[in-house]
């Protein structure tokens, strides 16, 4: 199975009198062009997901949007263990779960999650190497790492196939 941990895009700069709730600050005008072509690389490499899942903060929501519109994949399902600071055992757990009953109904082959920083480094990390902080990535907004994972997520089972940055991403578009 494969596993595309999406990094949500570039979003406006946190402002406590624009957004005193930082779960509604939404992603830039120039952060939603950047990745729109982002995600149509995502589209022109041929890289297809069964199930889209994203934090419920906006600028994850409508990056999620994005890679369904953008990028052909499916309509974006909430999964709360991707909010900001949760722990990576918790999403693990979570995402195990989806992947074994999806896997038994033929839909397991790549689940996508778009999440925050540092909670998806210390997701990758606890699939790489079995532990949260023994990994240190330069995920850049809108950047996607695909690990290859059996649908069981062991810890320390992964292996990182490839990690895409948006500038690549973008300049694959061709646009």
């Amino acid at each position: 199975m494969n596993l595309y941990l999406v990094r949500h895009a570039i979003a406006e700069e946190r402002d406590q009198q624009r957004w005193p709730d930082d779960s509604v600050r939404p992603l830039s005008a120039r952060g939603r062009r950047r990745f729109e072509r982002a995600a149509a690389g995502l589209r022109r490499l041929g890289i297809e997901v069964d199930v889209l899942l994203t934090s419920p903060y906006v600028r994850a929501w409508a990056t999620a949007v994005i890679l369904s519109s953008e990028a052909g994949w499916p309509a974006p399902i909430v999964f709360d263990a991707a909010r900001p600071r949760s722990r990576p055992e918790h999403a693990l757990a979570e995402l195990s779960r989806i992947a074994e009953q999806r896997t038994s109904i033929g839909q397991g082959r790549a689940i996508a999650l778009v999440g925050h920083e540092p909670d998806l480094t210390q997701l990758a990390s606890v699939l790489l190497t079995g532990e949260p902080h023994a990994l240190w990535l330069r995920w850049r907004k809108g950047g996607v790492a695909c690990l290859r994972c059996d649908p069981a997520l062991a810890p320390g089972s992964a292996t990182l196939e490839e990690y895409l940055p948006p500038r690549v991403l973008r300049g694959i578009a061709g646009r």
